[in-house]
């Protein structure tokens, strides 16, 4: 298995990962009942379970180009380097992003959402080069 599938079987840990973390605040929040039910009135989060959500919406934002470009990087048999360490990047400024944005901690959350678009832009270029 090439090393970008790792990192697209890593991401939907990731994606399993966050969608937990949402839910369980999300539970902590409004109580199981609420997250079982079929959620037809729209309760607004605030705090951790609000920015856990934002968080979860954030990483779906961004997935597809990821997923587009790992697997654009092995079925052209374009890995190498920039787009092997461009989704390690991905992937590892997206795990920094998880406890900086539910923390609320400024201005570094910024840079590990940086770095995971860094990643997507150099397996961009990898891929194009």
């Amino acid at each position: 298995m090439t090393f970008e599938l790792w990192m697209i079987a890593a991401s939907v840990v990731l994606l399993f990962a966050q969608i937990s973390i949402q839910a369980v605040l999300l539970t902590q929040q409004l109580g199981s009942e609420y997250n079982a039910g079929p959620r037809d009135e729209e309760k607004k989060l605030t705090g951790k379970a609000g920015r856990a959500e934002r968080m979860l919406a954030n990483f779906l934002e961004t997935y597809p180009a990821f997923i587009a470009l790992a697997l654009a990087a092995v079925v052209s048999g374009g890995s190498d380097w920039m787009t092997q360490g461009g989704a390690a990047l991905y992937i590892l400024g997206r795990i920094a992003y998880i406890p900086l944005y539910i923390q609320g901690v400024f201005y570094w959350r910024s840079i590990g959402f940086m770095a995971a678009s860094l990643g997507l832009i150099v397996m961009l270029i990898g891929l194009v080069l």
